[in-house]
């Protein structure tokens, strides 16, 4: 709310502005300049530092130290308001017969059947990538095995300068060959299209589950999906009293990675904190490999060679992605040129007030809530109750979320080729 509250000069009345005092054929370039970001590279270098000491940063638990990203953004935030100190107290005021005119104009604004189409579409638009992009971390960290600091840092040193690039890209041709509202809308379209065919390729593009005995392998390491709890037992620790609820996961030297050293079988330790080494793990050896090595680590083990392909692969269609999804350029532009000049602030204030409230706050929800239907292992609060997803089935993971964006896509697609066709 807050936020929101301060930036009302800036996005309605100062995008207004830029428009009203810039050639037309610059709007699209200047607007353009205004909206990258660069949130990620600042949360990267927050996030290796230990929230919880006794865990790598390589464990599916390891949080880090996030919450450093706000105090400096928060620092930078004050600095940056100083200069609003020096403004007058109060700018001269042209009377109130605005206050009387809201409900007349706001009709007239939504009486505008391409204001609101627009809206509408770029709510869809918002909706899609808000739920990508909010879980694109965690889905880098599940499908290919990357730790929390280097999915964001990935994310971000990867996507913004093809977003940056993008960015001027898109004001560039609209300024260059000097499109109207007919030229920015078939731009927006092709990069619409091509945006939804590349992330339609990622869906064939993923990793495999990492080998997890019980949950995506059996003790035996044939591959079997099971979200039932009772799998994690087997006759190699049925006498052990092992409690299902508990995730500390150990890697043996088989590949496979057991939920606990107790349900690993182990017997004996070595060492303390990150050096200990659990020893004698009877369910090591039931893996059909012979396996000489009967100890485990802590920590999940490592994924396969080829993934580490893979994943390189999807982060360069990824980039393509954002570069072609932020061609989508002349929004604003559009907007502009399709309503009255009196109501220039007000459309841009109801789109934020629109955007924000529908498309900000549900994405996070019904996409969280998908995902966690292919949650494999739930962890466990000290109080008793439910906590974090620690583990995820990564082919449906990775399918659900795909799909749900293009899902937003299509929708998005679909009225234009519907008017196409007739």
């Amino acid at each position: 709310m807050l936020r929101g509250i301060g930036e009302t000069p800036i996005m309605p009345l100062g995008i207004s502005y830029l428009d009203d005092f810039s050639r037309e054929e610059n709007t699209p370039f200047y607007l353009e300049h205004n909206q990258s970001s660069a949130i990620h590279l600042v949360s990267t270098p927050c996030l290796p530092f230990a929230d919880t000491v006794t865990i790598t940063y390589k464990d599916s638990r390891w949080v880090g130290a996030w919450w450093l990203g706000f105090i400096v953004t928060g620092t930078v935030i004050l600095l940056s308001s100083i200069p609003f100190w020096f403004l007058p107290k109060s700018l001269p005021k042209q009377g109130q017969e605005q206050s009387k005119n809201f409900i007349p104009s706001l009709k007239r604004l939504f009486k505008n059947g391409i204001y609101s189409l627009m809206v509408l579409t770029y709510l869809v638009v918002v909706n899609g990538f808000i739920g990508m992009i909010t879980f694109k971390p965690k889905y880098l960290e599940q499908v290919y095995g990357q730790s929390a600091s280097k999915a964001i840092f990935l994310i971000g040193i990867l996507n913004l300068p093809a977003v940056a690039l993008g960015i001027i890209t898109g004001g560039f041709v609209l300024k260059r060959f000097k499109l109207g509202v007919i030229g920015a809308a078939r731009v927006s379209f092709g990069a619409s299209v091509a945006s939804f065919c590349l992330l339609a390729a990622q869906i064939f593009i993923n990793c495999d589950n990492a080998d997890v005995a019980g949950l995506t392998v059996s003790y035996q390491g044939i591959a079997e999906v099971s979200h039932n709890p009772q799998t994690l037992l087997s006759q190699c620790n049925m006498g052990c009293s092992c409690s299902m609820k508990h995730w500390d996961p150990v890697c043996a030297y088989n590949g496979m990675t057991y939920a606990s050293p107790c349900l690993a079988g182990c017997q004996t330790t070595t060492g303390t904190g990150k050096q200990t080494v659990f020893h004698n793990c009877s369910c090591v050896g039931e893996m059909m490999t012979s396996a000489v090595n009967m100890s485990a680590v802590l920590g999940q083990c490592p994924r396969k060679s080829d993934c580490d392909r893979i994943f390189k692969i999807s982060m360069a269609l990824s980039v393509v992605v954002f570069k072609v999804f932020m061609l989508n350029a002349d929004g604003f532009g559009s907007i502009f040129r399709s309503i009255e000049q009196d109501l220039k602030s007000l459309a841009l204030g109801m789109q934020t007030l629109i955007v924000r409230t529908l498309g900000g706050i549900p994405p996070p929800i019904y996409f969280g809530a998908l995902i966690d239907r292919t949650c494999l292992k739930w962890g466990t609060k000290q109080c008793g109750g439910r906590g974090a997803c620690r583990l995820y089935d990564a082919n449906a993971f990775s399918f659900k979320i795909l799909s749900l964006g293009l899902h937003f896509g299509a929708k998005v697609l679909a009225p234009c080729f519907t008017k196409m066709n007739t």
